[in-house]
């Protein structure tokens, strides 16, 4: 009989995204993944971008993601924990995924003990020197007064709005994805300056999502910082056994 003794991380699916040639394979591949893990996983964590655009409505949600959502349904009833810390492409997520599928939902960074050992756990796109433009549609996607207005709005124009800008975005990144050193990673800027200031109390593992870079990096003997990658071309997550964390890839 097998024992539920992993932790799993996982990030940047960008699951419905309109440049996927293949968005129902896409989303295929992650409930293999998923099915592959439930017999060792005890807890599954979502760190954001899991969905390229949801918005909930009062009485209506998005078409689509049935297979993953009902397969993290699945494994939500059978005992395995499941945290879902919004990005900035699934941030109004409000009450139905966590009562429907029985998950907890975190908006921001959360400090969580795993089997003794402190992680530092956010998507992290509020984490560094944010662009004034970035940092303003952050600002304005959370403002409660300006969901209400959007919710107003028809599905038939904001659902192609959301997935044409996430196209544009993508598109027009410039951001790098590979490790460009020490001293350019603003996550690992922040988790040294994080642990300066909570010197008696520090993390030993902080893990982000966001980036789209694959990264394990030892900053002191005692303390790494962790980017899951995406499942947009890496197919990467992170698990934790009680005492060693590492990267991987899914392979089929």
């Amino acid at each position: 009989m097998s024992q539920r003794n992993k932790t799993y991380f996982i990030s940047d699916l960008h699951l419905g995204a309109s440049y996927f040639e293949n968005p129902l394979e896409q989303e295929r591949r992650v409930v293999r993944w998923l099915n592959s893990i439930k017999d060792s996983a005890k807890a599954i964590y979502l760190l954001g971008d899991i969905l390229d655009y949801w918005y909930e409505y009062r009485n209506v949600v998005p078409r689509g993601f049935t297979r993953f959502l009902g397969t993290l349904a699945t494994l939500a009833d059978d005992g395995i924990e499941i945290r879902w810390y919004i990005g900035n492409h699934d941030i109004w997520i409000f009450d139905y995924l966590p009562n429907e599928i029985g998950m907890t939902v975190v908006d921001g960074y959360e400090v969580k003990e795993i089997d003794g050992h402190r992680f530092f756990l956010s998507h992290g796109d509020g984490i560094g020197s944010l662009k004034p433009g970035f940092k303003f549609i952050r600002w304005v996607f959370r403002n409660k007064i300006c969901q209400k207005l959007f919710s107003g709005i028809h599905p038939r124009w904001t659902i192609p709005f959301a997935h044409g800008w996430s196209s544009h975005s993508r598109s027009s990144s410039n951001e790098p994805l590979s490790f460009q050193g020490e001293d350019k990673e603003p996550f690992i800027a922040f988790a040294r300056n994080w642990n300066k200031q909570h010197s008696n109390d520090p993390i030993e593992c902080f893990i982000f999502g966001h980036r789209h870079i694959l990264l394990n990096y030892e900053i002191d003997n005692d303390s790494r910082v962790v980017i899951l990658g995406d499942w947009i071309n890496q197919f990467s997550y992170a698990v934790f056994d009680g005492k060693k964390l590492s990267l991987d890839t899914f392979k089929e």
